[in-house]
């Protein structure tokens, strides 16, 4: 039985979940992940491009939007590039490192993007209840450290998470998930060491729930100032901002808490994979929607770009209010 686990918990590969058998089905699956990456990738190159062509988008908010689409591009490129291959050339296959590298990066990027979400609503704060001070607190430094900040949690997030998920010893190497997910993985697991990466997923979530609540208290009284604005359009262009960064982060918290803290299963369920598929690739491909193509200014600087009529003035030079 030692010699079984020994051999096990030294596996060179994992086998990940297949959409489906049918040959039709994989490639549907190809086709459908293959377009929302690509757009994905695409919707968030543009917006880095505009906002690093365009002076007029030298301001924090826009800095801070710039390392959003930097993650999301990071996070959507973790798993669905192996997924659509997989599907592509029908296997199941995906070697230890590589699902070692899954497990650290995607920790890495989603960690760091909710930490930016977090920033960005503060951002929002001082802006819309503090405008006076505003050039003050959200100064060239103070954005430089707060954007630190968030990568650096999110390295720490993934060092940390990804050492207690595979100091475990395996007893299995099919993994019931499109990609390398720590609830899944610690099913595979044969000792009790998968109680302290539990422990520590606990912890996170916590802390997750926390930064939640003060995104909700922070928009509270972001609501309330704005209920206090004379100008119907003003009220409207500020609801329009604020509404949409909630409910995007309402789904990213509901579902990766949902994935990682739901009681687990012996079996494959089909709601594990939906609330996979909805945190790992839904808010990468919202976020370009939501926060910045539907904003006149990041249009503006798209068609000046598109145009080669963008400026080439360096983006960290300076920030304007």
């Amino acid at each position: 039985m030692m010699e079984t686990i020994a051999n096990m918990s030294s596996m060179s590969h994992f086998l990940l979940l297949e959409f489906s058998e049918i040959r039709e089905l994989q490639l549907l699956h190809f086709f459908v992940f293959l377009a929302l990456y690509l757009a994905t990738v695409t919707g968030n190159l543009l917006i880095i491009s505009a906002i690093v062509s365009d002076n007029h988008l030298h301001t924090p908010m826009y800095f801070f939007l710039m390392n959003l689409a930097m993650l999301d591009l990071g996070s959507i490129s973790v798993a669905i590039p192996k997924s659509i291959v997989n599907s592509f050339f029908n296997t199941r296959l995906i070697s230890h490192s590589g699902c070692v590298a899954q497990v650290f990066f995607l920790l890495f990027f989603v960690a760091s993007d909710f930490a930016l979400l977090t920033v960005m609503a503060h951002d929002r704060y001082v802006a819309i209840c503090n405008p006076l001070r505003y050039e003050t607190i959200m100064n060239k430094v103070a954005c430089m450290k707060m954007v630190a900040s968030a990568w650096i949690s999110g390295l720490v997030y993934g060092i940390v998470h990804t050492s207690s998920t595979f100091a475990n010893s395996f007893c299995s190497n099919v993994v019931d998930q499109f990609f390398c997910e720590i609830p899944q993985l610690l099913k595979l697991s044969c000792t009790d060491l998968y109680l302290v990466e539990v422990g520590v997923l606990v912890l996170s979530v916590s802390i997750v729930l926390g930064c939640f609540i003060f995104i909700i208290v922070t928009y509270v009284q972001i609501f309330t100032t704005v209920l206090r604005i004379p100008s119907v359009q003003g009220r409207q262009k500020a609801f329009s901002t604020c509404l949409p960064h909630l409910i995007v982060v309402s789904m990213f918290v509901f579902t990766g808490i949902f994935a990682y803290l739901r009681l687990p299963t012996n079996s494959q369920s089909d709601l594990d994979l939906a609330f996979a598929v909805i945190y790992s690739v839904v808010p990468p491909l919202m976020n370009p929607l939501i926060y910045s193509l539907r904003n006149k200014d990041i249009k503006v600087a798209l068609w000046k770009m598109l145009n080669l009529k963008g400026s080439s003035k360096n983006p960290f030079s300076e920030f304007h209010s």
